[in-house]
């Protein structure tokens, strides 16, 4: 089995900013190699569903606004520059970048934390739309809409890292 400090450095950015998950994962004991996609996703997955909802809070929080200011400046970890490239968000015309900083400004002051969306396979329309729409949710829905996207990102990251098989 690889070391604690092997995982955390392996799995410790799949969820945003947050290695305490995959150390969490790590000392629960529940990973055996083969590590594979649907393991790691899974044993990730239940300790942040564990997490308290002020830490839970915090992994929302350390995602990064969609086509923001952390994007501009050349800012977002190379996960999230590569997943808000491939929907075409650093491709954006003014004024669709204004339509997204004024949905983002919106959006937080609302929930009080960033929209988060897994962007794989969606274009900037299909990502303006489902922002549109989630807005008008209340606070508890758009929480538990939230982590389940932030379980997808993990997914995909994962994905990405690791074999399939089982």
């Amino acid at each position: 089995m690889m070391s604690r400090e092997d995982f955390v450095s392996r799995f410790g950015g799949v969820f945003e900013h947050s290695p305490f998950i995959a150390e969490r994962a790590y000392d629960a004991g529940h990973l055996t190699e083969p590590l594979t996609v649907g393991s790691v996703h899974a044993a990730l997955s239940a300790v942040f569903r564990a997490a308290s909802p002020l830490e839970r809070l915090g992994v929302l929080s350390a995602h990064p606004d969609l086509a923001g200011r952390l994007a501009i400046a050349g800012e977002l970890t190379e996960d999230s520059r590569k997943e808000q490239s491939g929907a075409g968000l650093d491709r954006l015309s003014p004024a669709e970048h204004a339509r997204f900083t004024e949905l983002n400004s919106a959006y937080v002051e609302k929930f009080g934390f960033p929209f988060i969306i897994a962007v794989k396979g969606l274009g900037k329309d299909d990502i303006l739309s489902a922002f549109e729409t989630r807005i008008g949710n209340d606070r508890d829905e758009e929480f538990t809409t939230a982590t389940a996207q932030v379980e997808r990102i993990a997914l995909l990251r994962l994905t990405s890292m690791l074999p399939e098989a089982e």
